[in-house]
């Protein structure tokens, strides 16, 4: 049963499937989350999965675990994600790339100028849970880049900017998009991205709004051209 959840849908699901469950429940810190098995049994994935996405949601700050009394909603959720639904059906990769290209690097400007210690810490940790993650483990690669990007945008302190992210992005982590996702995210390149999400965070570390601006361009840019060198690759398959 596990198994088939696992080929149904990945950890970012998972994650994303939590985060409206956390949402229901923003207006009452403390609630206990259930099991790790009832949850995957109702949110229709697997128990690693759910590990995976409870993971990014303790650094998030968004639950809390306690040894032997189990996991409960933190004090903060996250923004509920803007309704847009159907929109998967009349968009496409390309095009979501391109509305990133138009708002991450804003995002990264203003968490430069805006980002508070305890964001940088968390953009920090978000940066070595992505060094840990072995490049051929392409489901974990992509949970915890997410994450990162979104602790940017997070830290850019624009609640409408935020919850346009996380709209963008749900839309990007469509399940049937999964195969081309993967297909542009090798081992190889997975090193370069990691280089680029240093350079990111040490602009805006130092302050310098144009340079993680620029930097994050420069990202989103490989990670379009990746795509696209995926795309032509599916349909060399294909035909």
């Amino acid at each position: 049963m596990e198994k088939a959840s696992r080929f149904l849908a990945n950890s970012s699901t998972a994650l994303e499937q939590l985060r409206g469950l956390i949402n229901q429940h923003e207006s009452t810190p403390g609630v206990p989350l259930p099991a790790e098995r009832e949850m995957a049994e109702t949110l229709g994935v697997g128990r690693r999965e759910i590990r995976r996405a409870l993971d990014v949601l303790e650094e998030e700050g968004r639950i809390w675990r306690k040894q032997g009394k189990g996991t409960f909603i933190g004090p903060a959720a996250p923004v509920e994600p803007l309704a847009l639904q159907g929109l998967v059906q009349q968009t496409n990769l390309l095009e979501i790339m391109e509305a990133r290209l138009q708002l991450e690097p804003g995002l990264a400007r203003l968490a430069a100028l805006r980002a508070t210690r305890e964001n940088l810490a968390l953009m920090q940790r978000m940066l070595e849970r992505i060094n840990k993650v072995s490049p051929d483990d392409r489901d974990l690669n992509e949970l915890w880049d997410s994450a990162f990007h979104r602790a940017i945008a997070e830290a850019a302190g624009n609640r409408l900017l935020l919850g346009l992210f996380d709209a963008i992005d749900a839309v990007r982590r469509e399940p049937a998009w999964q195969h081309l996702r993967e297909l542009a995210r090798t081992p190889e390149r997975v090193d370069h991205y990691n280089s680029h999400h240093h350079t990111i965070i040490n602009a805006i570390v130092q302050r310098q709004p144009n340079e993680a601006a620029a930097a994050m361009r420069e990202h989103l840019l490989s990670l379009q051209n990746a795509l696209i060198q995926a795309i032509h690759l599916e349909d060399d398959i294909t035909l």
